[in-house]
């Protein structure tokens, strides 16, 4: 198997993955994710089976194949659901040569290149970086540095997480605005739980020790 064979694999399975959260939770208004299928003959594709909840009856469920490939380089799993969500909203009109059928079910070979990428929701976000504290690269690092004990969703598009750390005792809240450089934040969290100029006192929350305010950070 060639690198670039075992690098679509890869992003097929993070793919399935990414799009497994919206088995439940629509992926738009009463769309749900209803298959993902790694395109045939090791196709560099992924196609996605939408529909309404629970939905098996093929002729109520529309899939589309996107391509994983943008030039020389790959799509990540978050441009193939952006791609994925502007293909099924609005109307696109797909040449007789981009429509066909697979297993009783419409599909669509989406061109990307004629569809404008729906932009990343604040859902999207939380949604990221909960699995990425939750689901670590690398679960031994996570041990030296902060885990996820849990998570409440506040007004004004804050999220409070309640970390744990080699760093400090106890459990500790962390408000954040979901959004942005998540990369940066994640490997910055551990220390930011101890920085004590951002501590704040929260008498109206039982579940941490103290509270650390990153709405701005």
């Amino acid at each position: 198997m060639s690198d670039d064979e075992r690098e679509i694999e890869d992003l097929q399975v993070e793919v399935a993955a990414l799009l497994s959260d919206h088995v439940y939770a629509p992926l738009l208004e009463d769309q749900h994710v209803c298959g993902v299928l790694p395109a045939p003959s090791q196709a560099p594709a992924v196609r996605a089976v939408l529909g309404g909840r629970n939905e098996t009856e093929p002729a109520r469920l529309t899939a589309y194949e996107i391509p994983l490939r943008d030039g020389e380089d790959l799509r990540t799993p978050h441009d193939v659901v952006a791609l994925l969500r502007a293909a099924h909203t609005g109307t696109h009109i797909y040449p007789r040569s981009r429509v066909t059928s697979v297993m009783g079910m419409d599909l669509y070979l989406v061109d990307p290149a004629e569809v404008m990428e729906a932009p990343f929701t604040t859902d999207d976000w939380a949604a990221t970086l909960l699995r990425c504290l939750a689901h670590p690269t690398d679960p031994a690092e996570d041990r030296r540095g902060a885990r996820l004990r849990g998570f409440l969703f506040r007004a004004g598009g804050v999220l409070r997480l309640y970390m744990d750390s080699d760093e400090v005792a106890g459990v500790v809240a962390a408000d954040v605005r979901v959004g942005g450089a998540l990369t940066a934040l994640l490997a910055a969290l551990p220390s930011l739980l101890g920085e004590e100029y951002r501590i704040l006192q929260a008498p109206d929350d039982p579940h941490c020790r103290y509270l650390v305010d990153l709405t701005d950070w």
